[in-house]
């Protein structure tokens, strides 16, 4: 099976993509987060330095786009290719509801017949594969079968489910009966998205699928970043791999203060992974202080043991 790493805004940067592959390998490929093509065709400062040219990578990235336009995301496929990248995924499944009111990620859902003439446009003239990340819809799941007949219709490379609807946002039980509505009636390859987070919970999704080919993860992987690593995930490595992130994050940041908010992120997600982490966590979200973060972080990582697995308890 095939392991895809998803693209999380304010986490799967290109620092940590980097310097998780360095640390903890067994990735098959990171979905960057989504940026936003405009009419001024050209890429922001950060998105150019998000858009590093493929060569340069030793590792297989996908670049995800989230526009309604269809000139605008066949200029960023182009832009895209001509930097090396054999792939592009559209966004249909950001749950935003800034993003959903302008007709954009997820809210492109609730209008079928418009999503049929965006994909028909697009797939008319992108030279570059383009694959769909998607929900089952925006406020129910028997919105799904429209869906599914018009993603039917185009050579989409691999259809990415994330089997809630978009006012589940991320909380609640997925639902299994959809993707097996899909699984059943889908035309393209497909690839499973949604609260796998532990080695265990990947082990019983295998045997329930067998035959299918690829998954994608998020809070695991960021919660538990060697759960794919022969190995697994070491305090060795958590440590070597947070020291090099901060100090990454430093020198691109410019200093300590947004380096330390961007690293209290991961923590987040890092602390379910520690047993008793809850008094040494609270001091780690209060620090404002580079030399306290330091030293709380080693505490962390010298005095608490590991959980079997991760705590998967948001």
């Amino acid at each position: 099976m095939r392991y895809d790493f998803a693209p999380m805004e304010g986490l799967t940067d290109s620092v940590y993509r980097r310097l998780h592959h360095k640390y903890f390998p067994g990735v098959s490929r990171y979905f960057m987060p989504f940026f936003s093509p405009t009419i001024h065709r050209e890429l922001t400062e950060k998105e150019s330095r998000e858009l590093p040219p493929a060569d340069t990578e030793d590792f297989f990235a996908v670049p995800q786009l989230l526009t309604k336009s269809p000139e605008d995301f066949l200029w960023a496929a182009q832009a895209c290719g001509a930097r090396g990248y054999d792939e592009v995924n559209l966004n249909l499944g950001c749950p935003s509801g800034t993003v959903a009111a302008k007709g954009k990620g997820s809210g492109m859902l609730a209008q079928p017949e418009t999503l049929d003439l965006f994909l028909q446009r697009i797939f008319e003239r992108c030279t570059v594969p383009v694959s769909v990340k998607t929900r089952l819809g925006v406020k129910e799941a028997e919105e799904f079968p429209a869906l599914l007949e018009v993603f039917n219709r185009y050579p989409i490379k691999e259809l990415i489910l994330h089997p809630r609807v978009r006012q589940d946002y991320y909380k609640g039980p997925v639902r299994m009966e959809w993707f097996d509505y899909c699984l059943a009636n889908s035309k393209i390859p497909l690839c499973y998205n949604g609260n796998l987070t532990t080695l265990s919970q990947i082990q019983d999704f295998r045997q329930r699928y067998p035959g299918l080919e690829a998954v994608m993860l998020g809070r695991g992987l960021i919660g538990d970043p060697g759960m794919l690593t022969p190995g697994g995930t070491t305090v060795e490595k958590l440590e070597a791999f947070y020291d090099e992130l901060l100090e990454s994050y430093m020198s691109a940041f410019g200093g300590s203060r947004n380096a330390m908010f961007r690293m209290k992120e991961h923590w987040f997600y890092l602390l379910r992974r520690f047993e008793n982490s809850e008094k040494l966590g609270k001091r780690l979200r209060k620090t404002t202080d580079l030399a306290e973060y330091r030293a709380i972080t080693r505490e962390i990582f010298h005095t608490l043991p590991l959980a079997e697995e991760l705590k998967a308890d948001w």
